[in-house]
């Protein structure tokens, strides 16, 4: 019984102790006013999974967030509690927003953010397929939106009414990284029946080192028609 009471006023004393440290933890963390820290945002890629989490200092915890001008890429959201941003951005654009925090006494901090959300791989008719004489001719433009360096390829093919394809442009080269509008010709190799033709053009690009793919695609909305010269 001895042994019981001796010990005692040491594990309150020591209780007293922590708890005493960790008043004064807070009350530090809370004198320090509330700010955003995260200065910028990576820039999201189309249908690709993006997550960055917000950070804060200052404040009482816990913290909660939220969007409080604008928008948010389409298909990405902001979890209140944790501050992560996360999702998988449906479609191209730029963004401007404002996202704000409070803590649990208030507080609160705000911070304007610029978003823009780009296509990983890009292909866009540069000029649009017409017809001249018994050929198709056009340009389709590629763009890397990546810090990688893509292994390409682009086909472009006529396709006739009767489901057989003909080759007007294919093209395999190495697309460094953030490059825009590399144009590429096709038809004026290739002469055609006569007939209606859809045209399409595809692009594959592969980033061997981390085993991923990426695929764009054009296509005319109505079928173009060889008569002949």
């Amino acid at each position: 019984m001895l042994r019981l009471l001796a010990r005692a006023p040491i594990f309150v004393f020591l209780g007293m102790a922590s708890l005493g440290m960790v008043t004064f933890a807070l009350a530090q963390q809370a004198s320090v006013p509330l700010s955003i820290v995260t200065q910028t945002l990576p820039p999201p890629l189309v249908h690709q999974p993006y997550r960055v989490e917000l950070k804060a200092t200052g404040g009482l915890p816990p913290l909660q967030w939220k969007l409080s001008r604008g928008n948010l890429p389409e298909g990405v959201e902001l979890d209140s509690s944790t501050a992560v941003i996360s999702g998988i951005p449906s479609k191209p654009g730029e963004l401007e927003l404002t996202i704000s925090v409070v803590d649990s006494v208030g507080n609160t901090a705000s911070r304007d953010y610029k978003i823009k959300v780009v296509a990983p791989l890009l292909i866009q008719w540069s000029t649009f397929p017409r017809v001249q004489g018994n050929q198709i001719l056009g340009s389709v433009k590629v763009s890397n939106g990546t810090k990688d360096q893509f292994d390409l390829t682009v086909i472009v093919l006529g396709v006739n009414e009767y489901g057989r394809a003909f080759a007007l442009g294919y093209q395999h080269f190495e697309l460094q990284p953030e490059t825009t509008d590399i144009e590429i010709p096709f038809g004026a190799e290739q002469n055609l029946p006569l007939g209606t033709y859809m045209v399409h053009a595809d692009a594959v690009a592969e980033v061997a080192s981390k085993g991923s793919i990426f695929r764009g695609r054009q296509q005319t909305p109505t079928p173009l028609r060889i008569a002949g010269p």
